[in-house]
């Protein structure tokens, strides 16, 4: 076992009922860096009650399985850490699961409870969605099982496991070829009195923040936002929806009265398109029992917080408390990518400055201060791939990185900041801009702005620009900057006026910028 971090490759395996995910990551300072993912659709329990028995063709599967990941781990010189869920746990023929995955696949494969699944979701959910100061409801639908959770980053107050799996449901409710007329009111009233248990207390303990993960949180996430004819983003992580859109989801998928037709109808994946109308049902239950109006989905669940998990026994990897978890991913990605973050980082304050000074005349919500700060400090990572041209690099670079806390429009504006801190000026020619609406144009021509000239600021990337102040007139805006030793401060004055034309623009005055 490898004791050097640096040296550390940690593969943390969710042995799930539907479906296998690893996911494969080393440990970076404050967190880690996600090297691979795999997943493999083994639907290793059936059963419309007590899954009781795992079936010798799902063992055969999932042994295959577990081969093929310890393969793909190995490859990545990866430690395996592997847990297994509902239908596993509830086997009684588990131990021969558990023989042969030792033998034939060298897993050692722990079997978790119900409350400990649950503890290592919300874990992962902490750090995807970023906000651990709120108190979070957290709901996880799995194949076998549900998990349901009501905590913040110290403790979980609530941490249940309910037998609500979307595979489970769909053996005792929809089985048949055709959709029975019955079926759906059946399941409905089948989840909700299975739920009620849980309704009194979650109402007196109250929450902040209400999150959804997992397949069948994604699959309906992604349906509800495919009906709003904008193309799909590239994570949909933080997605909001509302009760209200996961009822109109069910009512669409019950309206297919076959499989086949359902997986037609909203191009599903075949595996996906047999469990997808049960797990949508409960996930609909879990709105109305406990009241919840909108939910906001994470792509971060149990095997991410099973890599949490593993690294901080270690003493790695990133604690919820520490620091925001959409900055903590901002700066690990400028880390690994910028050659000179402290230059970067010197821009990021003099923009907060200019941000703080000028945010109300531009018309930017004071919430967009850290898309600026991210803008700022990811403005240079484009250099990985070369300096010339680096700014474009930059945007292609933060589009397709890992970048947990963040919505994939908060993504998308943070990079398109970062895009125009330089060179060309946000223009409708350019498609990326062009696809934004008018409001999120406004938002990165105005963070832009002010970016620019704080890159300008720091022309000598050397930090000495420390204050900023600035003289409004009907006709004039007039940026005054000091500086902690007299310096000379001629090159960056000039390096500030020459970028300073976008915020000219999107202000309407005549800009000044002078050391004072």
């Amino acid at each position: 076992m490898a004791n050097d971090a640096d040296n550390l490759t940690i593969a943390a395996l969710d042995i799930g009922t539907n479906s296998f995910h690893m996911v494969i990551a080393k440990p970076v300072v404050g967190g880690f860096e996600v090297i691979a993912r795999e997943k493999e659709t083994v639907r290793i329990g059936h059963g419309s009650g007590e899954m009781k028995q795992l079936d010798a063709d799902a063992i055969e599967r999932g042994i295959a399985c577990l081969a093929r990941m310890r393969r793909v781990a190995d490859s990545h010189g990866a430690e395996i850490r592997a847990v297994a869920t509902s239908a596993v746990r509830e086997a009684k023929n588990k131990s021969d699961f558990l023989r042969r995955a030792r033998k034939e696949a060298n897993i050692e494969i722990e079997v978790i409870s119900g409350v400990e699944e649950a503890r290592l979701i919300h874990l992962g959910a902490l750090h995807g969605i970023g906000e651990p100061d709120k108190t979070m409801f957290l709901c996880d639908i799995g194949g076998g099982s549900t998990e349901i959770v009501l905590g913040n980053e110290d403790e979980e107050m609530i941490a249940r496991s309910f037998k609500l799996g979307a595979v489970r449901l769909t053996d005792r409710f929809f089985s048949t070829a055709a959709l029975h007329p019955s079926a759906v009111g059946s399941c409905r009233a089948f989840v909700r009195s299975t739920l009620m248990v849980l309704q009194s207390e979650m109402a007196e303990l109250g929450h902040e923040i209400a999150v959804a993960s997992s397949g069948t949180a994604e699959t309906v996430a992604k349906l509800i936002h495919a009906r709003s004819g904008n193309a799909e983003p590239k994570t949909m992580n933080r997605f909001a929806f509302s009760g209200k859109d996961i009822s109109e989801t069910v009512k669409q998928l019950a309206s297919a009265s076959t499989v086949e037709e359902r997986q037609k109808m909203f191009n599903l994946e075949k595996s996906r398109s047999e469990i997808i109308l049960a797990g949508a049902i409960i996930l609909e239950a879990i709105s109305d029992v406990f009241g919840i109006s909108t939910f906001m989905y994470s792509d971060y669940a149990l095997r991410e917080g099973l890599l949490i998990d593993t690294l901080q026994r270690r003493g790695l990897g990133p604690e919820a408390s520490e620091v925001d978890a959409a900055m903590r991913s901002v700066r690990l990605l400028a880390d690994r990518c910028d050659d000179r973050p402290e230059h970067s980082q010197h821009v990021a304050r003099i923009a907060g400055q200019l941000f703080d000074l000028l945010h109300q005349r531009l018309g930017l919500d004071a919430s967009t201060r850290r898309l600026l700060e991210a803008g700022a400090l990811l403005a240079n990572v484009g250099v990985v791939i070369s300096h010339s041209k680096h700014h474009l690099h930059s945007y292609y670079v933060i589009r397709n990185s890992e970048l947990v806390g963040l919505s994939d429009r908060e993504i998308e504006l943070i990079a398109q900041v970062a895009r125009y801190h330089r060179k060309g000026l946000p223009k409708m020619e350019h498609k990326e801009f062009a696809a934004l609406d008018s409001s999120d144009q406004h938002t990165v021509r105005a963070l832009a702005a002010i970016l620019r000239i704080a890159v300008g600021l720091d022309r000598t990337q050397d930090g000495r620009v420390k204050k900023m102040s600035v003289a409004l007139t009907e006709l004039d805006l007039n940026i005054s900057f000091t500086t902690s030793k007299k310096l000379d401060n001629e090159l960056n004055e000039f390096a500030a006026n020459e970028r300073r034309s976008l915020l000219a623009e999107v202000l309407g005055l005549r800009v000044k910028i002078s050391a004072s």
